[in-house]
């Protein structure tokens, strides 16, 4: 059955150049509707034993953190953020500290009790296996340390920065101008202009600030043709309003709940995709958000999908965000979510970074994703200041998302989530 499926899909595929090639004429002429093949087998990040279960349930906090969010976000508005760059920050912290901090970080992150070198090295893993894993897809992950010249680390802390997350500490003149220049341009470098900043000043009375940037750029498997792109009702709860709908006839893995309706759509060679997730009559995006809270994400991203033969639109659109716009800022939606002891200044935990006991006195991330014909294109910074006091004969379906829904990117052998985000129009 599998080989059956195999050679079908196969066949299918082929249909990607027949439809690349044929001409508007001949589709007028009435020829059979061709459509592109999204339904393909997949190749591995490779992960030990420990880092899938790391894997499971880092999305899992990824999930919590989607309706923390969605919780706080008062106005409404469209969101994208990026678990996977918090979790990074957060490894960095985590490697410097002892005690309940140590324990609250690993645990509200997915790692459990598995020790600062255990998440360490995970970390290094998908630094360097991640971007492998298609080399159509761009994807960039860069750590950095900014330190206040007036302190110095730990000779352990610096090393194993190097070691894991390839993060070069740089001391810094605090007092200066320069500094925040550097500090913002070293963001817009690492996600090609799409954070522009990420602190409007630095701090004198920081210890450092230690960043993570995440760069995500793919065309999809099957382009959308501008063509049939054209503007169309998007409706919300405010009403409707008029958008560029993206269309295209595909062979894609669906699946329908009483819950939600979704597709997975790939991008490059199909290791990475956006997984759309659309609300079913009666039921709203939070119906979604807190039913993926409630599951093991993993076990549902790989089982219940089915090949079906689905008319799809999309709308083109871009959205950026900050979490400072959430109630509290990010600060407080962690702490919702179990972190508590890192942003204490009265009983600091994090003592193995610098020459002086600290504790996160600030921290925020910016987000921001285009979603066009060609593809998608997705960044996130993440900063904290350390202070010290992601052919067969198919079903059909049509999926239209031309009112809010939430997304996921993220990679297919390792199952991580890059960026998480629910559209209102």
């Amino acid at each position: 059955m599998r080989s059956n499926l195999l050679i079908k899909a196969a066949i299918a595929a082929c249909s990607v150049v027949l439809l690349s090639c044929s001409s508007s004429e001949e589709e007028q002429e009435g020829t059979e509707k061709k459509f592109v093949n999204m339904v393909a087998e997949r190749q591995s990040v490779q992960l030990t034993p420990e880092q899938r279960v790391f894997v499971k349930d880092n999305n899992k906090f990824s999930m919590n953190f989607l309706k923390t969010v969605n919780e706080g976000n008062q106005s409404g508005n469209s969101f994208v953020f990026s678990p996977l760059s918090i979790t990074y920050v957060l490894g960095m912290v985590n490697d410097g500290s002892t005690g309940t901090t140590e324990k609250e970080l690993e645990e509200t992150l997915g790692f459990h009790s598995g020790g600062i070198k255990a998440v360490n090295e995970y970390c290094k893993n998908l630094i360097e296996n991640l971007p492998k894993a298609d080399k159509n897809v761009t994807l960039d992950i860069a750590n950095a340390i900014f330190l206040n010249k007036r302190y110095s680390l730990k000779e352990q802390f610096r090393q194993d920065m190097k070691r894991y997350y390839d993060a070069q500490a740089e001391a810094l003149d605090f007092g200066s101008p320069e500094t925040l220049k550097h500090i913002n341009g070293w963001c817009k470098e690492k996600t090609n202009g799409m954070i522009p900043s990420i602190i409007e000043n630095v701090d004198e009375k920081m210890v450092s600030y230690l960043l993570n940037a995440i760069y995500f750029k793919a065309d999809w498997a099957a382009k959308f043709d501008p063509k049939n792109t054209r503007n169309e009702t998007f409706t919300t709860e405010r009403g409707g309003k008029e958008m560029p709908m993206m269309h295209q006839d595909v062979y894609i893995s669906y699946l329908k709940n009483e819950t939600f309706s979704a597709v997975r759509i790939p991008y490059g060679n199909q290791m990475w995709s956006m997984t759309v997730m659309l609300p079913e009559e009666g039921k709203t995006t939070d119906d979604v958000i807190n039913l993926l809270a409630q599951d093991d994400w993993n076990e549902f991203d790989k089982s219940l999908y089915q090949p079906y033969e689905v008319n799809l639109s999309l709308p083109r659109f871009e959205t950026s965000s900050s979490t400072d716009d959430m109630a509290g800022g990010l600060i407080s939606l962690l702490k919702k979510m179990g972190i508590r002891k890192v942003f204490d200044k009265e009983n600091m935990e994090i003592v193995n970074i610098a020459n002086t006991p600290l504790y996160i006195g600030m921290m925020r991330q910016k987000a921001a994703i285009k979603v066009n014909e060609k593809g998608s294109e997705a960044a996130a910074v993440t900063v904290a200041g350390m202070a010290n006091t992601a052919v067969e004969e198919f079903p059909k379906a049509d999926f239209h998302a031309n009112r809010p829904f939430v997304y996921v990117i993220s990679e297919a052998s390792s199952g991580v989530i890059l960026f998480v985000g629910k559209f209102n129009g």
